[in-house]
């Protein structure tokens, strides 16, 4: 059990960094970002291609470049080229595969099982033990989680925060909201790269479909998290995304290791989880409609 839960702390320090770029873009900005997917095996690959040449910790700050560069295209088609924001996450999704291929040496993978990661650098301090690498994670996560939260409290992150809620009113009070777009989506995908390239350096490999599914995976978290913290302040929300991501990575690692599923099955499994969470506020909402229709009934009657 302390392995599963390990696994689950790992995997949920990493990808609630995964959410909480979801929670910029879907949640502040209102805008469903489908750069996610290419933009975190952009990471991963920009990370590991660095480590390939010695420079892990470098590979994190250039991957998260990398990210803002995809998430810049991403906002320039939206706000300056009048593409649909759904279509522009599509379009630029589907270019960075190219992109990817590109940073990986046109390669479809490739792996560091004998060079330097930033997870192997701290073992060597010998802080934290057999749990180093978790708090390697936590401490990254917890590290831009601050930042956000600090971003968001100033007059730029309350212009990009108003922008999602009335972008009418952003640009009736002097301030273009296409810029605050850009400044969103640029500040989400840097932190999904960054999440895809702390993965790659954890598992020491790279893939080009490393990547899939990781928006509705991400989406789901975070909703699970919301569901089990609930929404109220931002701090609250924030936090969210790390508990719907140990929520389900602890989920997924106890049905990996005990083996209740069949590894076949795991796929369907996966999508069943993600299906109830989004859908889980949708039937809590009907549930207590449905309660308050049968006491009125009952009162009536």
């Amino acid at each position: 059990m302390l392995y599963v839960t390990q696994t689950a702390l790992l995997l949920g320090c990493i990808y609630a960094i995964v959410s909480l770029a979801l929670f910029i873009s879907f949640r502040i900005l209102n805008i469903a970002d489908l750069t996610t997917d290419g933009c975190f095996v952009l990471g991963m690959a920009v990370s590991v291609s660095a480590s390939v040449h010695g420079h892990p910790v470098l590979g994190l700050f250039l991957a998260m470049l990398a990210g803002c560069a995809a998430g810049a295209v991403t906002a320039l088609l939206q706000t300056r080229c009048g593409v649909p924001a759904i279509l522009a996450g599509i379009v630029t999704n589907t270019g960075l595969y190219t992109m990817n291929l590109m940073a990986m040496g046109w390669s479809s993978n490739i792996n560091i099982l004998k060079q330097e990661t930033v997870y192997t650098l701290f073992r060597s301090t010998g802080i934290g033990g057999s749990w180093y690498n978790i708090l390697l994670s936590f401490v990254i996560m917890a590290l831009f989680m601050v930042i956000i939260r600090l971003f968001l409290a100033t007059r730029l992150g309350l212009s990009v925060r108003a922008t999602g809620d009335n972008p009418d009113m952003v640009a009736a009070s002097s301030i273009d909201p296409r810029k605050t777009i850009l400044i969103g989506l640029v500040i989400a995908n840097s932190l999904t790269a960054l999440a895809g390239a702390l993965i790659g350096q954890m598992q020491k490999t790279a893939d080009i479909n490393g990547g899939t599914g990781i928006v509705v995976i991400g989406l789901a978290c975070l909703i699970i998290g919301e569901t089990v913290i609930g929404r109220g302040s931002l701090t609250r929300n924030i936090i969210a995304c790390f508990i719907g991501n140990f929520v389900y990575r602890m989920i997924y690692a106890v049905i990996l290791q005990t083996r209740i599923i069949p590894v076949d099955c795991l796929k369907l499994m996966t999508a069943l989880i993600v299906a109830l969470a989004i859908a889980l506020p949708t039937i809590r909402e009907n549930a207590a409609l449905y309660r308050r229709i049968r006491e009125e009934g009952h009162r009536n009657a």
